[in-house]
């Protein structure tokens, strides 16, 4: 049974997901000619479901001040295509930007993007991994319980993300990264083959502002320079 403290902290997780939502409602600045500036390996940030790419905003923020040029696909909206779909939008983005060595930073349904990009679409070798924060790649058990489609694209039974599953061959260049309890997935994101790293944290969304994931991100960019 979950503890007083985490479902304390589950109700936060929620209330920072919603504050959030409202606020890039109304943050619509797109940084673009600062976050294009350095010189070190390129990131193209993939957001979960329902989100822009502002969720990845303290993620992007700290990376692009290492000197990491930041890329954003604000076509992608809120993210509300398929999983294959957005593939073919964000690899179609870097082809057309010639770009190389690229590292995906994604959150959640982000991670199933990039996967699917690495897999798949990624035919010219243009991406060297994917970090991935609280991402379903077995899925999510609650899915199928869920009331839209765009959300029971993430049952464990849906053939993209067996398709994904299946596939360990991209598994090596990915870090899954993790909250101890995530409410949104229940059955947790390791991912085998892959380096999994757990943080000690509750919730699936707040955990992108907190300094244990800014640490676990720069070390898994880190650890393959």
């Amino acid at each position: 049974m979950i503890s007083p403290g985490d479902l304390a902290a589950v109700v936060v997780d929620r209330l920072y997901q919603m504050t959030e939502q409202t606020r890039h409602a109304v943050r619509r600045v797109v940084p673009h000619d600062r976050y294009l500036q350095g010189r070190r390996a390129p990131v193209l940030l993939l957001p979960g479901v329902y989100e822009t790419w502002q969720f990845l905003r303290p993620v992007a923020e700290r990376l692009n001040a290492r000197g990491h040029p930041i890329h954003l696909l604000t076509q992608l909206g809120y993210n509300r295509l398929t999983v294959s779909a957005s593939a073919v939008v964000a690899q179609r983005y870097l082809d057309e930007h010639d770009l190389t060595g690229v590292i995906l930073v994604a959150h959640s349904k982000g991670g199933l993007i990039g996967k699917h990009m690495m897999v798949t679409d990624d035919t010219d070798g243009r991406i060297a991994q994917l970090v991935a924060v609280n991402s379903p790649f077995g899925g999510s058990s609650l899915a199928r319980y869920a009331p839209v489609k765009a959300l029971r694209a993430f049952s464990p039974a849906n053939q993209t993300v067996l398709t994904l599953a299946a596939n360990l061959a991209a598994n090596s260049r990915i870090t899954s990264i993790y909250s101890r309890l995530d409410p949104l997935i229940p059955g947790g994101s390791r991912l085998e083959g892959a380096t999994n790293v757990e943080l000690p944290v509750v919730g699936h969304f707040k955990p992108l502002g907190s300094s244990e994931l800014f640490v676990a991100v720069e070390n898994a960019i880190d650890l393959r320079r």
